[in-house]
């Protein structure tokens, strides 16, 4: 079946589940390019500097709680982009040993909230971990999916999950989108070399 077909054939299940189940996030995978004797094609910390050169916007992608959760989920993603516009879908990674995707597996839908000038510490309290990313937050429920709105934001994308493939130590998770809009929140968040910035003259 492969990476991409297990992966959908694992959404298709989760949305047709009659309860909701614990999903474990995956183990981290055991990845190689070179041999254990030679020297890697590109060091980590390295890797991560230069890339973060390349400006991107900020969002926080939440989802409904599912039967049996606590409460909605929610993360902060930079990795975020638009893929198709016939059909409209949108995309985002997420880690595959993160705790936050399984419960946003299980709703099934989710919403991107894209950030404005000003959020950083919305965005900080969404990339935080054993909290409660949503006390304090004002939201209300996306029309499509019912996911958290983020109030405030510069724009916003109700999507259902329609496949999940596998990206090295990440998911990359696709959406159709169900809704959107832009409810003039303001310039975007942006996040460049470890730091918040946003848009100049």
């Amino acid at each position: 079946m492969g990476h991409a077909g297990a992966a959908a054939a694992a959404v298709r299940y989760l949305r047709s589940a009659p309860a909701p189940r614990h999903v474990e996030p995956l183990p981290r995978p055991d990845l190689r390019c070179v041999r254990a004797d030679e020297r890697a094609p590109v060091e980590p910390g390295e890797f991560r500097r230069v890339l973060g050169h390349f400006a991107t916007g900020v969002t926080v992608i939440t989802a409904p709680a599912a039967e049996g959760e606590p409460g909605p989920a929610g993360f902060a993603c930079q990795s975020f982009s638009s893929l198709s516009l016939e059909p409209p879908l949108v995309c985002f990674l997420v880690g595959r040993t993160s705790t936050t995707w399984p419960r946003i597996a299980r709703a099934g839908v989710f919403c991107v909230n894209v950030l404005a000038t000003g959020q950083g510490d919305l965005c900080r309290a969404f990339a935080a971990s054993g909290t409660d990313k949503f006390a304090g937050v004002a939201y209300d429920a996306a029309p499509a999916s019912g996911s958290p709105r983020l109030s405030g934001t510069a724009a916003w994308i109700d999507c259902t999950v329609q496949a999940v493939h596998t990206g090295g130590d990440h998911l990359i998770v696709v959406g159709r989108v169900d809704a959107l809009g832009a409810d003039g929140g303001g310039d975007p968040l942006l996040f460049h070399r470890g730091r918040f910035g946003r848009l100049g003259a």
